[in-house]
């Protein structure tokens, strides 16, 4: 059970970021929220460039080091892994 809620609650992430991503749908809008997640501004234009796939992107290393876990959880998504070990420990 823990596994099966640990991949979905990876796959959820990732859908997320992918929509996220999905969203900034300018170049010019995703360079400024770039900027805004602490990218420089040269590594925030190279990758605000970018032509590879919604999903793609979500998985780089670049998104996953701006849109961390924990700057989704302050966005209020919720973290299964977390609820599940706080409810098995109760």
């Amino acid at each position: 059970m823990k596994t099966f809620i640990q991949r979905i609650d990876e796959w959820l992430r990732s859908r997320i970021r992918q929509y996220i991503w999905k969203s900034w749908k300018k170049i010019k809008t995703r360079f400024k929220n770039l900027m805004k997640l602490g990218m420089t501004r040269n590594q925030a234009r190279t990758f605000a460039n970018t032509h590879k796939g919604y999903w793609r992107t979500a998985h780089s290393k670049t998104l996953l080091y701006t849109l961390t876990n924990e700057k989704l959880e302050s966005l209020g998504l919720l973290n299964m892994s977390k609820k599940l070990q706080s409810i098995q420990d109760a």
